[in-house]
């Protein structure tokens, strides 16, 4: 995918970029973004990764100037974009990318729930975000419920449907993602209406190989015996 940004014949290309910012002070995302590694199941349920950005703690603003109001999602999903140029910019620029991003999340921490539902939530419906979620591993105790989900209409952001599934179990419904964002016993899962089934993370798949490596020895050894037999 070529880059959006322009220049004049024969000019040096100058990339604005997004300033450095430090880490996060609490463990949040560590434990429910990273340790089951969503990113890199939802890219790979996608794929098209030089078109897709499936990344977390992105800075996102209409420019990478310091003008204008700047966020910093525990989560952005971006389709049909130009990865490669969000990467070498350290940011999302909605200008040098032509649309913001499809959907952000956040998830709850004591510091930021305030903001989250507060100034957050207007500073991406003003960005034009499509879908902005909530999740809350208290259960919504910092949010008002385990997961919370708003599509953009004519501007604002409107509520949309959350089932429960049963106990500590309730599915979202999002227009923008397919599979949909779950809040299941205090953890994020991604159901797939397809499959009709949690999309693995990276644990889930280690243990089913394991298992069926092992199957597959007790399987041999057995053969092995009967031909010895």
């Amino acid at each position: 995918m070529t880059s959006k940004l322009t220049q004049q014949a024969g000019e040096p290309r100058v990339l604005e970029k997004f300033p450095d910012f430090p880490p996060r002070d609490d463990m949040q995302n560590a434990l429910h973004l990273y340790d089951d590694g969503h990113q890199a199941v939802l890219r790979r349920h996608f794929g098209n990764l030089e078109s897709t950005i499936i990344l977390s703690e992105i800075p996102v603003r209409q420019t990478p100037g310091r003008q204008g109001r700047l966020r910093i999602p525990d989560m952005l999903v971006a389709f049909n974009v130009d990865r490669p140029l969000a990467v070498e910019q350290n940011g999302y620029s909605i200008r040098d990318q032509g649309k913001p991003p499809d959907l952000v999340l956040e998830v709850a921490s004591a510091t930021t729930a305030d903001q989250d539902v507060g100034n957050k939530r207007l500073d991406y419906a003003a960005f034009g975000i499509p879908e902005y979620w909530q999740f809350d591993p208290t259960g919504g105790q910092r949010y008002d419920a385990p997961i919370a989900g708003d599509r953009l209409e004519n501007g604002e952001y409107h509520p949309m449907r959350i089932e429960e599934i049963g106990p500590d179990h309730f599915h979202g419904s999002s227009v923008v993602l397919n599979p949909n964002p779950c809040w299941d016993h205090r953890k994020l899962r991604w159901y797939d209406p397809a499959t009709q089934a949690h999309l693995l993370t990276f644990a889930e798949e280690q243990e089913a190989r394991i298992t069926a490596e092992a199957r597959v020895r007790e399987l041999e050894a057995e053969l092995e015996n009967r031909q010895q037999g």
